[in-house]
């Protein structure tokens, strides 16, 4: 929770003091944290607001003064505006004549305004988890709040909050330094004072340090390095406030556990960092990151206490591998009967049955379509998915769900394409994750995910807002992931008639749901315009490639003036339409070319009956940027009929026949995008 809150603090401060015109034209603003701390350091900051000049307008002038003499409503807007009576002057406005005057406000010291604002910025800050600590007092935050430091260069800023007061004092390292307070007499001391009390406030030389420590202990062991894992340096980043590395080992019998276990430990458990030689297998070592410098005897301890933990660790681990290993996988899956998937929905031996026919559904599909999975595979896999949920090392490393029932198959030797489909069932679990290398695995994902998402959907339980307790969204946008980067030729059409078994009322809510999933993917991981991704949506989102290839063939082209041209005109036919239909006007089925008087009607209608087919053939071979070149060609003749024609005549037979005419336009030459989605200059 540090690094968000570091971040939006340094935002709020930055906000109030621009808001309360603080801030130099040029400034500097930094922020800082360790577990014990949150601060901000702004340069440029002004010790006063600068004194204005503002021209207030009042009542009319009839209402100041009557008769020539000031009325109650004249001298209360003067003593508003701080001047004498004399002072208001007469001005003219496109209402009438009103009372106005000039006054002079004199700018407010930076530290008044600061001892007022910032503890409202205090308590307005978000965490994730909130907590008190003084019984009925209304201030909350993520720990108890201990100390509070507010400098203005020298001067104390007496800010209060959670009935703590600010002083010039702070406190360095516990251990290192003790608990004795230490004096900050300038603002632009805080960082030197703290580093000779072994702090480093500054994040990134924090993570610098360690990343060093990490690669200097590294070269003790000749032939490795560490294993790299930016979440966990960000992690022991945020841990520590004077870090140092050590290096430990373990005995190299526990490299016969499997090496996820084993990394899982060391990571997940006990925040160390694994060790491997240069072909990537991992060597009997581990880094460990210390929030101290001890001496050489006192590393000799710690690191004797880490090796002992780990010890266990991996003993515990192995036992349950052993233990596991007397029920077979197959033998476990009736006792996914007792093992609860959500208690409307039943129990995980169900969640098995349900995602057994869906994946015989898709199965086909991908196979009529030249995928070719191995269908006893894929059906075994996803038997058995769900069955390390029963084993003892699931139960006590719940992370490594899936990866147990993976290597387990593969020790029970049920085939490769089997291991490999369990293994890899929950990834991807997030945007920059590996797709399941195979076919089977890719289905065995997806059918997962899809009666996740129907069946919380079927019994309500869709996310709202913010909350998605069930991980709706990640399930979906691992699908959208899968299917956007695999060659698997599978639609969202395909999923739902395997899962929504025509339920018209929960398809539309799914639906609804994957378009917005289909949206993220589109602007937030592939980087496309919002409006380019609106109008490949409008046409259609089942085809996640389909969707993807029209998306980067409309960037292509829609700066070109023609397709800008193109883009107006398709949305001024839209409105029109629209604004039709809900004027109820009779549109007919379809254009009568005797109704077609105009010229530049006519020749709109010849090209576009003309230019459908060629468009029709190119949409079909997926040649996108040939077909939305081909469209372009229409510029012309779209710009010479709203030229020349109007539409909406008095005689209705002709309005029709205008009407359809466009609608017609439209619907021929939408199936890429929806052009009057795009926004142009």
């Amino acid at each position: 929770m540090i690094a968000p809150a570091q971040a939006e603090l340094a935002r709020r401060v930055e906000e109030l003091l621009t808001r309360e015109r603080l801030l130099h034209d040029v400034h500097e603003v930094h922020s800082y944290s360790t577990p014990r701390r949150l601060a901000v350091f702004v340069k440029g900051v002004s010790a006063a607001q600068a004194d204005i000049e503002e021209q207030l307008t009042g009542p009319s002038w009839a209402v100041a003064f009557k008769d020539g003499e000031a009325t109650p409503a004249g001298h209360a807007f003067a003593k508003k505006a701080g001047v004498e009576i004399g002072s208001l002057e007469k001005i003219t406005t496109p209402k009438g004549e009103y009372v106005s005057a000039t006054a002079h406000r004199k700018g407010r010291a930076a530290v008044g305004i600061l001892t007022e604002q910032l503890p409202k910025e205090l308590a307005a800050l978000y965490w994730p988890k909130n907590m008190y600590w003084r019984a009925g007092k209304p201030e909350r935050f993520v720990r108890p709040v201990k100390w509070l430091l507010a400098l203005l260069d020298h001067a104390i800023v007496p800010v209060e909050f959670a009935g703590v007061h600010a002083a010039n004092l702070t406190y360095g390292h516990r251990i290192l330094h003790g608990a004795g307070a230490l004096m900050v007499e300038h603002a632009k001391d805080y960082l030197k004072v703290l580093e000779d009390a072994h702090v480093i406030a500054d994040v990134e030389v924090r993570r610098h340090r360690i990343r060093k420590g990490l690669d200097g202990a590294t070269r003790a062991v000749s032939g490795t390095r560490w294993r790299e894992d930016e979440a966990l340096v960000d992690t022991v980043t945020h841990l520590t406030e004077w870090p140092s590395v050590l290096l430990g080992s373990f005995e190299p019998e526990y490299l016969k556990l499997p090496e996820e276990a084993l990394v899982t430990v060391m990571r997940d458990h006990q925040k160390y960092f694994a060790v491997e030689d240069a072909q990537g297998k991992l060597a009997p070592y581990f880094l460990a990151v210390l929030n101290t410098q001890a001496s050489a005897r006192a590393d000799e301890v710690i690191r004797h206490g880490n090796e002992r933990v780990l010890r266990a660790r991996f003993n515990d681990a192995r036992f349950f591998w052993d233990f596991d290993q007397r029920i077979p996988l197959e033998n476990r899956v009736e006792m996914l009967k007792s093992v609860t998937f959500q208690k409307d929905l039943g129990s995980y031996w169900d969640k098995t049955e349900a995602n057994l026919r869906i994946a015989e559904q898709l199965s086909g599909a991908a196979t009529e379509r030249g995928a070719k999975p191995d269908r006893t595979a894929l059906l075994a896999a996803v038997r058995l998915a769900k069955t390390d949920l029963t084993t003892e090392l699931v139960k006590e490393f719940t992370e490594l769900q899936g990866v147990v029932g993976g290597l387990y198959a593969r020790a029970q030797e049920l085939g490769e394409l089997v291991a490999q489909a369990i293994y890899w069932q929950y990834s991807p679990a997030g945007v920059d994750d590996r797709i399941p290398p195979t076919v089977e695995g890719k289905i065995l994902g997806i059918v997962d995910r899809f009666q996740t998402i129907s069946s919380m959907f079927g019994i309500g339980l869709e996310p709202t807002g913010s909350k998605d307790p069930f991980g709706l969204r990640r399930a979906a946008n691992g699908i959208v992931k899968i299917l956007a980067e695999s060659e698997l030729p599978l639609t969202f059409s395909d999923l739902a008639k395997a899962a929504l078994h025509g339920q018209s009322g929960l398809h539309e809510k799914v639906a609804e749901f994957f378009r917005e999933r289909m949206e993220f993917y589109l602007r937030d991981v592939r980087g496309f315009a919002y409006d380019v991704v609106n109008a490949v949506l409008a046409a259609g989102f089942a085809d996640v490639r389909d969707a993807i290839a029209r998306a980067e063939a409309l960037s292509a082209v829609r700066g070109s003036d023609d397709f800008a041209a193109i883009s107006a005109a398709f949305k001024r036919m839209k409105n029109i339409v629209r604004q039709a239909k809900e004027k109820n006007e009779v549109i007919p089925d379809g254009v009568k070319a005797a109704l077609l008087t105009e010229a530049a009607e006519q020749g709109l209608y010849k090209h576009a009956v003309k230019l459908a087919p060629a468009v029709e053939k190119l949409r079909a071979e997926h040649a996108y940027g040939d077909a939305l070149e081909q469209i372009a060609t229409l510029r012309p003749h779209v710009d010479l009929f709203f030229d020349k024609v109007m539409v909406m005549v008095e005689d209705p037979a002709v309005r029709g026949n205008r009407l359809v005419l466009i609608g017609t336009v439209l619907g021929n030459f939408s199936s890429i995008a929806d052009f009057s989605e795009i926004v142009t200059g």
